[in-house]
């Protein structure tokens, strides 16, 4: 039997986040964050539009799930998201002690994994979900941007 609501549903609606960053010439990074297999939480990359090194997905997707929650912590909590979390974003997810961190595409640079950043010790991390339309819609940003200039 098929879940409706499995990783690759969530990763999908991860990467429809990732496409409307694409549309604002953001680095098309998506994000959302799950909780009983509701969606508590949407973001995209937002450093452009405010300017700011730290408005990534996973940031934008940590405040809106803990404003939801009503707290900083994001226990019972999985967050998909379409790039693996820069070491920034895995120390912001360490504190929030989010139970499961589930992306898409790897960063070979600058991934938290490559970097050897820990994550909360009661955190699972999951790769490689929908990991050809992640890496697909970061490579055609970065072809147009480079065409670009």
């Amino acid at each position: 039997m098929i879940l409706p609501f499995d990783d690759n549903y969530f990763m999908k609606k991860a990467l429809q986040e990732a496409e409307v960053a694409f549309e604002k010439g953001e680095v098309p990074v998506g994000a959302v964050i799950v909780v009983q297999e509701k969606i508590i939480a949407r973001a995209h990359n937002l450093t452009e539009l405010l300017n700011d090194v730290t408005a990534h997905a996973e940031m934008q997707a940590i405040t809106a799930a803990a404003n939801f929650l009503g707290g900083k912590y994001l226990h019972n909590c999985t967050l998909y998201v379409t790039l693996e979390p820069c070491q920034m974003c895995a120390g912001a997810l360490y504190w929030s002690q989010i139970s499961k961190i589930i992306y898409g595409a790897k960063d070979h640079e600058r991934g938290c994994r490559v970097l050897g950043t820990k994550l909360h010790p009661k955190t699972k991390m999951i790769g490689g979900i929908l990991e050809e339309e992640a890496s697909q819609l970061l490579k055609k940003f970065f072809l147009k941007k480079r065409n670009l200039n």
